[in-house]
């Protein structure tokens, strides 16, 4: 599996344009106006991991195939939108559909860009889209307890453990903190997410800054980066206008041009990279002389579940896995090597799956 990343922001913070250069598009529209993204513009980019690349080579793999990532450009918010302003309750819905919120703020003064508010301040621009996203879950908890009450009063056991659950989430709103900061016990967590409240969405702060500070950052960047530890998020630096002309180049000029910029790899590295800490994923491989392919799951997949991303017949009939550690598959030069070096493990149902993993499953039909 991949996992589904919205870009969300107020009106002219780079949105678009880094949407453009990460999914190397001209689909979502970059113009110097508040909401020229009407309808959210989705993309698929494949995820780069050098690994697969080795894999392929030591394998002769005919084909590659590249795990998926998918950005979806969603339009800029403003203050009110929680309550229908500018084209809000569109947008809102739109963020419910994501696993993961890439927050992006604005960090480079440009009198050639308009700022919604005139100023540029990234810590209250996301402060503004925070409070929007809380008072949209405020009234959505209030209608779900609202429609609750009769299943409650008749003893229902699943209406009141949602109940409690939006209880939850409702506490930690009142108290001007987001529903990701409320410590929720493993047996909830499925039920808690399908609430699908949009604070509890993890949130990964995108500093869009300006060209000179790509490398280093800025004090801009520094402020949301203080803002983000306080809040346990993530946070990634990145200039869009690079971006953009990065994905407009060759591979080997991109190489080049990002050397001359003094960075060492493309901003979709660094943004995919956080991304898949922030919600925990984490690739094994499969490889032959058909194909070389990167597999995503979450970490703590055992063998079925992780078989079964592959095809559904693998994880009801599955027998036990024959896995191999990336580094001694290319240490062995290969699955061969490996065996004859015993650095092949069978493993069996409760095999919770390593990043790197080189695996081959074993099933009945």
């Amino acid at each position: 599996m991949g996992f589904k990343m919205g870009i969300v922001g107020l009106p002219n913070v780079g949105k678009s344009t880094l949407f453009n250069a990460l999914t190397k598009t001209a689909a979502a529209q970059a113009a110097n106006f508040p909401f020229c993204t009407i309808e959210p513009n989705v993309g698929e980019v494949a995820v780069p991991d050098n690994r697969l690349d080795t894999l392929a080579q030591i394998a002769k793999s005919s084909q590659i195939i590249p795990t998926r990532m998918t950005f979806v450009d969603i339009a800029g918010l403003v203050k009110g939108a929680s309550k229908g302003e500018g084209l809000g309750n569109q947008f809102l819905a739109n963020i419910r559909e994501v696993d993961a919120i890439a927050h992006v703020l604005r960090c480079f003064e440009d009198d050639d860009v308009t700022h919604v508010d005139d100023r540029v301040d990234p810590v209250e621009d996301a402060e503004t889209i925070e409070t929007e996203l809380m008072l949209a879950d405020m009234e959505s908890i209030e209608k779900r307890k609202e429609g609750l009450v009769r299943k409650i009063r008749g003893g229902d056991k699943e209406a009141i453990e949602q109940e409690r659950l939006l209880q939850l989430a409702m506490n930690a709103l009142e108290q001007g903190k987001p529903a990701r900061s409320v410590a929720i016990v493993e047996e909830d967590k499925k039920a808690w997410k399908n609430l699908q409240l949009l604070t509890s969405k993890p949130t990964l702060y995108v500093c869009n800054v300006d060209e000179d500070s790509a490398s280093n950052g800025n004090l801009f960047s520094e402020k949301v980066e203080k803002m983000a530890i306080k809040q346990g998020a993530g946070t990634v630096i990145i200039s869009a206008q690079i971006e953009e002309e990065i994905s407009q180049l060759e591979d080997d000029e991109a190489e080049l041009f990002l050397g001359e910029m003094g960075l060492s790899e493309a901003g979709l590295d660094r943004l995919i990279r956080a991304g898949y800490n922030l919600l925990q994923l984490e690739t094994y491989f499969t490889c032959g002389p058909k194909e070389a392919r990167a597999w995503t799951v979450k970490k703590g997949t055992l063998a079925p579940q992780a078989a079964g991303v592959i095809h559904g017949d693998f994880e009801r009939g599955f027998i036990r896995a024959e896995t191999i550690s990336y580094d001694d598959y290319v240490t062995c030069q290969g699955e061969s090597g490996a065996k004859e070096a015993g650095k092949m493990r069978v493993e069996g149902k409760s095999y919770l799956v390593q990043d790197g993993d080189v695996m081959h499953f074993l099933f009945n039909t």
